[in-house]
């Protein structure tokens, strides 16, 4: 799952400023019970393995613009193939980072310390060693809401001194590159961002930065900072920031497109009615990434090889098109640019995504993307809303709750809903903290991560829940069937029309194309 978001795509069709969800149409019953049963755990497993040799033969780790995610493109497009899909493997371009060692972030004088600290994507690489300059701005302590906007403004920091300097700033109120920016146009060598102290927000956090930066950036824990923010309030204290990357603005990676062949093509009444089903199928440069995003990866795999094996792909009322993202942890570059290649004609043609952006998290939640905004966010383009219920009553008829989580546009589902699309998935978490309420519904460890190996090099193979993949797993395959092969869908009366209409209304009641989409780490 991708750490950031930009905002870049425009204004989310995604209803921000109504309050109040109205009730979703029904969706026409759907019998999926053949492929969720042909859906195995073992089958989505076999995919997971297959991913996790190809990270050990490619140094740890299927990152786009490295050997091990062309590998996984081959593998998952020659196993589309096999089960008779037309496979595209679409080439873009992108912005490359990764870092080559570990980050160091000590306190040089006048008490030597080493402090925990990882990079921030697309930093700069550097061995710096200067005085640190605290944003003139930030909020220790902390207060019980997110409220600080360190660096977010020119005038939070003092211009540098001339010797070699560190701007310390803490996270909030904006993208990550703007403190940076900020920092680097005051003068500094290097920028350490810590994180807010609010509950939640407390231990060392990382996020990107966009676009490659001129300085290192390290990130910090709220305790360390406030430790260090006490120093210097006390006396000059120097610190070495040192950091080895690697760049390329100019990298070629692929998404993996897979349709219908032309002869099942030909028996679609609704050609014009295109269920895009997408999982990104990159990882992060620390490691392998088998539940981020190896499980969304192999669950929709498995989905397309049995629709395939049990014909289903012949008897459908829609097309069917699965995709396989790149660069999605580069901030969801690959279905940007695959929404973005679309001609006006093409895109009108896609009725629906579907996202599945980790569904085996040790720890799991049965989280589903709110797209009615019943639960106090974003409400996504119309048909949004029922797509959620399709997941919702799916649950509630094997009696398993589910909870929502927020239609932010942080997964591969962001520039659908951006252009209008409706969209709705699942999500079994990240670094979010299970609660106790959660934990006494769903099992696992209340006060520790959905995912403790969430873009560590510990997600691997051992870093899988083979309960959520078999009911995530189910889920998905029965939403896939049920809009692929229902014949009301989501607008019940049929018509284009009205599915027209109700974009429109939604366009004009979206936030405007300079609302940021927010993730949890370039903001707040």
């Amino acid at each position: 799952m991708n750490k950031t978001l930009t905002g870049a795509l425009g204004a989310v069709v995604a209803a921000t400023l109504v309050t109040t969800a109205t009730p979703a149409a029904a969706i026409d019953d759907v019998n999926t019970s053949q492929l969720r049963k042909a859906v195995t755990v073992n089958g989505i497993l076999k995919h997971a393995r297959a991913l996790q040799v190809i990270a050990n033969q490619n140094e740890g780790t299927r990152a786009s613009g490295l050997p091990g995610y062309e590998a996984s493109v081959d593998y998952v497009a020659k196993q589309l193939r096999r089960s008779g899909y037309s496979v595209t493997k679409q080439a873009f371009t992108f912005s490359f980072f990764r870092s080559l060692s570990d980050p160091t972030l000590s306190q040089v004088s006048p008490t030597p310390t080493d402090y925990t600290t990882d990079i921030f994507d697309y930093s700069g690489g550097g061995d710096v060693t200067g005085v640190v300059v605290p944003a003139t701005n930030n909020v220790v302590p902390a207060t019980p809401e997110p409220s600080s906007t360190a660096g977010c403004a020119a005038g939070d920091f003092t211009a540098a001194p001339a010797e070699p300097s560190v701007a310390l700033v803490q996270r909030g109120g904006c993208d990550f590159a703007d403190k940076v920016d900020n920092a680097v146009a005051a003068g500094y060598d290097a920028v350490i961002i810590f994180n807010e102290g609010n509950p939640g927000r407390t231990e060392l956090s990382i996020g990107t930065l966009g676009d490659p930066k001129s300085v290192p950036v390290v990130g910090l824990s709220y305790d360390d900072a406030v430790a260090l923010l006490g120093q210097v309030a006390a006396g000059p204290v120097t610190v070495n920031v040192s950091t080895e990357v690697e760049t390329d603005p100019n990298r070629t990676t692929w998404n993996v497109i897979a349709d219908l062949p032309a002869k099942n093509l030909k028996k679609i009444k609704n050609k014009d009615q295109v269920v895009v089903v997408g999982a990104h199928l990159d990882s992060v440069a620390a490691g392998a990434g088998i539940n981020d995003n190896g499980s969304g990866t192999a669950g929709i795999l498995t989905i397309a090889q049995e629709m395939s094996k049990l014909k289903l792909t012949k008897k459908l009322a829609r097309p069917v098109r699965f995709a396989f993202w790149g660069a999605e942890e580069a901030n969801l570059l690959g279905s940007e640019h695959y929404v973005a290649s679309l001609t006006d004609q093409q895109r009108s043609k896609i009725y629906a995504n579907l996202n599945f952006d980790m569904i085996g998290s040790p720890n799991y939640v049965r989280f589903v993307y709110d797209g009615d905004g019943s639960d106090g966010g974003p409400v996504g383009p119309p048909g949004s809303d029922v797509i959620e219920t399709v997941f919702t009553d799916y649950f509630d008829s094997k009696g398993l709750a589910s909870d929502p989580t927020a239609f932010d546009g942080r997964s591969d589902y962001g520039p659908f809903i951006a252009a209008g699309i409706p969209a709705g998935g699942l999500f079994s978490g990240a670094e979010g903290i299970k609660t106790e309420e959660q934990a006494a519904v769903y099992g696992g460890t209340a006060g520790e991560p959905y995912d403790p190996c969430y873009h560590q090099a510990c997600d691997d193979i051992t870093n899988l829940s083979v309960k959520s993949l078999n009911e995530l797993g189910d889920a998905a395959a029965h939403a896939t069937l049920t809009l692929t092969k229902s014949r009301s869908g989501l607008f019940p009366d049929g018509s284009r029309k009205a599915k027209a209409a109700a974009a429109a209304k939604a366009q004009a009641l979206s936030a405007p194309s300079t609302a940021t989409r927010s993730g949890h780490a370039l903001i707040r």
